[in-house]
């Protein structure tokens, strides 16, 4: 099954039992979300509570992803440990991200924009004002600091672009 770089694949979010922290904490975020949108009293009650949730969830998985990230839907981080994303960044629908990725500020001016089903591998930052493509894919422990093309990988520190043939297995 081919994922999608626009149409959100929700059930990649849905909790497979209680204990599923990676999925809770992408629910709180998305929780959140609706309780603020949702506005007045019991909007803000259940934007309390799920915040506290989030609270929750956040130091079980030591992930800082703030919930009002534009985050797309169908978000998958199997492994959430360590995994920091700015505030102001955009993530594309079906991205998956692996642990210890950090998102954010960087010497380019701006912040990430991250295409539709971008593979985000372990240790890996994207920092500044940069745009991954769609169905890019960013090696492990590379940082990328410059644009990444639709498509490519980007493997190194600081990241080399490879064009899509170019990663070997894959």
């Amino acid at each position: 099954m081919t994922v999608s770089d626009h149409e959100p694949d929700w059930s990649r979010e849905v909790p497979r039992s209680w204990w599923d922290p990676p999925r809770r904490l992408v629910r709180t975020i998305r929780r959140v979300e609706r309780a603020r949108a949702r506005g007045g009293l019991w909007g803000r009650v259940a934007c309390r509570w799920w915040l506290l949730q989030h609270r929750f969830w956040t130091v079980v998985t030591q992930a800082k992803i703030h919930p009002g990230t534009r985050i797309g839907g169908g978000l998958l981080i199997p492994h959430p440990n360590g995994i920091v994303i700015h505030p102001e960044a955009e993530i594309g629908p079906n991205c998956l991200i692996f642990q210890q990725v950090t998102i954010g500020v960087g010497t380019l001016p701006g912040l990430p924009r991250i295409g539709g089903h971008v593979d985000i591998g372990a240790g890996a930052r994207i920092l500044g004002g940069v745009t991954v493509g769609s169905h890019a894919r960013i090696g492990a422990n590379a940082v990328v600091i410059e644009d990444v093309p639709s498509g490519a990988i980007a493997v190194g520190v600081p990241a080399r672009i490879l064009g899509p043939g170019e990663g070997g297995a894959g």
